[in-house]
């Protein structure tokens, strides 16, 4: 039997900055994160990309939903995947329902078209979690998913993954086979080094690419947050 997730009651303190100001210093941040992810594509094809942390709290899914946003802005089509399917929070940042998504697709019961959610975002596309699963890494793992993936390919530009914290479970890893590329984001004084080190390291051992590292809370105000990307 699939859990329901219950709605959070501070879904209202997730912000798209680069949807609401995209002028501002943290949006240009995230321009500069797309820019250098689009440079590390000169001799293979950048299309489908997965973001994760060393453990929670780290800030990779506001990273992922304001990074899809920039793609967006580009022209880009663009799809972003909830792939945490063990504490999903991509329906809080986009206000949609999240009764069906990922898991009804990797068990047959809907369509791409089906699970697709259309944002309020030009160009940006959103398939939710859905219902948790008990098996979150084997369905990420199965031979549905890797079909589902190829067939988001034949229709977006950008397919991107947001997944668990790697040192919590093996589903990034898993997932990372997969896909084009990873992004590992850490906060700044609160990821430990060890704990960065042996997220960079798990990724490394998986058959995808590490295109880089997020910073974030590098630099912060009382009122903003800054990311910066360095590539690994």
């Amino acid at each position: 039997m699939f859990k329901r997730k219950k709605q959070s009651n501070n879904s209202t303190a997730r912000h798209l900055i680069t949807h609401l100001n995209p002028r501002s210093p943290i949006s240009e941040q995230y321009r500069t994160i797309r820019t250098n992810l689009q440079f590390t594509a000169i001799d293979q094809k950048l299309q489908t990309i997965l973001v994760t942390s060393s453990g929670p709290g780290e800030g990779k899914s506001i990273t992922i939903a304001n990074l899809a946003v920039a793609y967006a802005q580009q022209d880009k089509r663009v799809l972003l995947i909830d792939a945490d399917m063990r504490k999903p929070t991509v329906h809080y940042t986009f206000r949609l329902d999240n009764i069906r998504g990922l898991s009804n697709l990797l068990i047959d019961e809907l369509s791409l078209e089906d699970a697709v959610n259309h944002s309020s975002i030009e160009n940006l596309d959103v398939i939710t979690c859905g219902p948790i699963p008990p098996n979150p890494a084997e369905l990420l793992g199965s031979n549905r998913m890797k079909s589902f993936i190829e067939k988001a390919k034949e229709a977006y530009d950008i397919v991107l993954f947001d997944t668990p914290p790697v040192l919590a479970v093996p589903d990034a890893q898993i997932l990372t086979n997969d896909i084009d590329g990873a992004l590992l984001v850490i906060r700044s004084g609160q990821t430990e080094h060890a704990a960065a080190i042996k997220a960079k390291e798990a990724l490394e051992k998986s058959k995808g690419k590490l295109l880089g590292v997020v910073i974030n809370d590098q630099a912060k105000s009382e009122a903003e947050n800054y990311y910066y990307y360095y590539g690994s």
